[in-house]
């Protein structure tokens, strides 16, 4: 069973999130073959302080931006 896992800053909607799982199992059961009732989608959602990127975390760029 193909298992594809999206990690993204939190804060998508519950609609948005259901989209991306809808998109994804048709775009990679479309590509493979798979039958869509054996992908599996798993969204994890990290809070900005939790995610980097060049040593600074999302939380620190926001703080950054607002001056």
């Amino acid at each position: 069973m193909p298992f594809i896992n999206v990690k993204q800053l939190a804060g998508r909607t519950e609609e948005q999130k259901a989209e991306i799982a809808r998109e994804l199992t048709e775009a990679y059961a479309r590509i493979t073959g798979v039958k869509p009732e054996n992908i599996w989608v798993a969204i994890e959602e990290l809070p900005r302080e939790n995610w980097a990127i060049a040593g600074t975390t999302f939380a620190e760029w926001d703080r950054q931006a607002r001056g």
